[in-house]
């Protein structure tokens, strides 16, 4: 099953610069549920496609190393899923039903914001697309491209007034497991709205 996501805005009310100035960790979320609008435009802003035919986030030699995927709790006319989140053509894709933050909070070394957002995004790392060309530097080339892709999911947030934070602490198999998906889950993002 395919969602087709709402088309991205590409201006919105608050300017890049009072983003960076506004973003910080928000790790506290209110328990209403993000709009589809919302998170089409986290997931766009994350890695969908730009105005030249590339990723919205850049890559070391464009190899584009990640595979984004939603864990849904409590999205406005989504069910509650695992979802993969395809950028080309801007629409999720249905894994598998069920709510499973729990799982991810529990895997995740039992972190009350993975437990509590409604959505969390799971960023799965291919290594091989970038050390087939980079050899094992590709490794610090990943890396440094999930940075890339965690600001603009932080200043994207920001600017829609819901918050985020980088999760890195979580156990890599338990995930695994949980998400049941090819690839290393590299970096979690609880997305909610500001209970601060």
């Amino acid at each position: 099953m395919e969602i087709k996501l709402p088309e991205p805005k590409i201006k919105g009310e608050m300017s890049l610069e009072e983003a960076i100035y506004r973003r910080k960790s928000i790790r506290r979320y209110t328990s209403e549920p993000l709009t589809l609008s919302e998170l089409s435009q986290v997931l766009w802003a994350a890695y969908g496609i730009n105005a030249w035919g590339k990723k919205t986030s850049p890559s070391a030699g464009a190899r584009y190393p990640f595979e984004v995927y939603v864990v849904v709790s409590s999205v406005e006319s989504l069910d509650p899923g695992l979802y993969h989140y395809d950028g080309k053509r801007h629409v999720l894709k249905l894994i598998r039903k069920g709510n499973l933050r729990e799982e991810l909070a529990c895997a995740c070394l039992g972190q009350k914001c993975v437990a509590t957002a409604p959505v969390n995004i799971v960023v799965a790392a291919h290594y091989e697309r970038t050390t087939s060309r980079y050899g094992e530097r590709g490794i610090r080339y990943v890396h440094i491209d999930a940075g890339h892709m965690g600001q603009n999911i932080y200043l994207q947030a920001t600017a829609l007034g819901l918050g985020t934070v980088a999760v890195g602490a979580f156990r890599d198999e338990e995930v695994k497991k949980v998400i049941d998906v090819e690839g290393e889950p590299l970096y979690i993002f609880p997305l909610g709205k500001p209970a601060e």
